[in-house]
């Protein structure tokens, strides 16, 4: 997030687009209720289903799922036709206006609307609502980077923030909300295959060199493996090993056909968790891990703001903390870490990493509340990014066209499947599937359908039914409801037995590499 998530109930107008927050993330949420409710704040909705944030909108655009930038781009074509952009900000900040300004030309009100199936009156008139607002802020999920085209809906974003001037001040920003706790500090750590902590990347020498000192060992010079580029591998037998930890997924991944096939293709499989997950139970060890209630640490939150963990329980039976197991293991293998206290982590995370230069446990204990960049021990952190100038200096429009998802609804496979969360599971399921009381309230997975497309199927809520992809098929309760559009249906992927990612498509974006959970065509039969 360029903002803080006290920041969102200053906002005026926010556009949250790709993201079903009350449910995925429900103290946002309540910011986000919070804002409209006591600020003045204009809401404006994208999303293809009634979520619950409707009922707060001044304006819901039902634009049909994998037609975001298409949407954005004919929002913006009205900002600029209507001289409702920011001129100082975008010259005294921006490169590329020009070029941006001529693509989103073709991209009228009219033609958005054939594309995404929002009217085009309601295009321009949440185009003026966000233009006009003294600050404006965008806040996006996975319902924005879960497509072939993810990138490019975020670069969209981007544009159209940047556009309104709203980046860089109170209640603005663009801010994307992590799905899962911690997601932010593990990338800010390096857990991807291309750069060191901080975001900088492995293929330069500079850098490397120093991790190379600090450590005392060579690394590599090359980029390494995304996470769905290494199930790719080991399906074709070129990964022979894998160690999974705190992930699952057999049950996460897109195509679990595909998953699993690779994960069972691997010679050994280790899996570090806290339960025997859908994937612990494929490995050939599986190592009894610790919850964030049992150890301590750091978790960076959405927002860059970095916050201690303190441990609240023991660990039960043979249970070890993360950082002890990994450290055990590469000591075996010939790397002793020495010591690898959260507190020495922590220091060695500030002497390696310039944006969390100035952070510590001592900082933290403190009750000191810090957002990265934080260079030095004197330095209050960064609450809000790019208030003078953007990390290249300018901003930079990237215009982008509108590409279809890989896979659109056909006469074989009529209807459109997304996935999503609700409220009361958590992702895999890992641990709310074992509260008797979340259990109790929301047992199993349903499919959510239109009345229209029910009627037209002979599909009755409650009634199972069978729904199924080019990738597979699973068996699942139907729930009619207005709250779906024709032509769309939605299934949550908590829930083993009618597992969603059995039905979703493995092709991915082609720089992120994250697959294209949000859209696949599908089809419903009555069973």
């Amino acid at each position: 997030m360029t903002n803080t998530m006290d920041d969102i109930e200053q906002a005026k107008a926010i556009l949250v687009i790709g993201s079903n927050t009350t449910e995925a993330h429900p103290i946002i949420g309540l910011r986000i209720k919070k804002a409209v409710m006591q600020n003045d704040c204009k809401l404006i909705v994208a999303e293809p289903r009634h979520i619950r944030l409707c009922y707060y909108a001044d304006k819901w655009l039902q634009h049909m799922p994998g037609t975001d930038v298409a949407l954005l781009n004919g929002m913006m074509n009205v900002i600029i036709a209507e001289g409702l952009y920011d001129e100082k900000f975008v010259h005294e900040r921006c490169d590329g206006f020009d070029e941006l300004a001529e693509l989103v030309k073709e991209y009228t009100p009219e033609r958005a609307a054939e594309i995404t199936g929002v009217a085009a009156e309601d295009i321009r008139e949440a185009a003026r609502t966000f233009a006009n607002a003294d600050c404006a802020a965008i806040i996006y999920a996975m319902g924005i980077t879960q497509h072939t085209t993810g990138t490019d809906n975020v670069v969209t974003v981007a544009n159209l923030s940047m556009l309104t001037g709203n980046i860089g001040k109170p209640g603005a920003g663009v801010n994307p909300l992590r799905g899962q706790n911690n997601v932010q500090g593990a990338c800010d750590m390096g857990a991807l295959p291309n750069v060191f902590t901080g975001y900088r990347p492995v293929t330069d020498e500079d850098v490397r060199k120093k991790f190379e000192e600090a450590w005392g060992v060579e690394l590599p010079s090359e980029p390494g493996l995304t996470a769905t580029a290494m199930m790719d591998a080991a399906a074709k037998g070129d990964i022979k090993a894998m160690y999974i930890v705190g992930e699952n997924p057999m049950m996460s991944d897109a195509n679990l056909h595909h998953a699993e096939a690779a994960l069972k293709n691997l010679d050994f499989l280790v899996v570090q968790d806290i339960f025997l997950t859908e994937t612990a139970e494929l490995a050939d060890v599986v190592l009894p891990a610790s919850s964030f209630a049992e150890k301590e640490g750091t978790f960076s939150a959405t927002d860059r703001r970095v916050q201690r963990v303190r441990k609240a329980v023991e660990l039960p039976g043979e249970a070890r903390a993360d950082n002890e197991i990994v450290a055990e293991i590469s000591k075996r293998m010939g790397y002793d870490m020495g010591d690898v206290t959260p507190s020495r982590v922590m220091d060695e995370i500030a002497s390696l990493t310039p944006h969390y230069g100035g952070i510590s446990h001592a900082r933290l204990d403190e009750g000191i509340t810090i957002h990265w960049p934080c260079p030095d021990a004197e330095h209050p952190g960064t609450p809000i990014l790019h208030t003078k100038q953007f990390t290249r200096g300018k901003g930079w429009f990237c215009p982008v066209e509108f590409v279809p998802p890989a896979e659109v609804a056909d006469s074989e496979y009529p209807l459109v499947l997304t996935t999503g969360r609700v409220l009361w599971q958590y992702h895999t399921g890992t641990m709310t599937r074992k509260v008797d009381g979340i259990n109790e309230i929301d047992p199993h997975g349903k499919v959510w359908i239109s009345p229209f497309d029910a009627e037209k199927l002979g599909v009755e809520s409650g009634k199972e039914v069978q729904v199924s992809t080019r990738r597979g098929e699973i068996n699942i309760e139907a729930m009619v409801t207005e709250r779906m559009p024709e032509g769309v249906i939605f299934i949550p992927f908590h829930y083993v037995e009618a597992a969603a990612n059995t039905l979703t498509n493995d092709a991915v974006d082609p720089v992120s590499k994250v697959p294209e959970f949000k859209v696949s065509a599908a089809k419903v039969l009555v069973k």
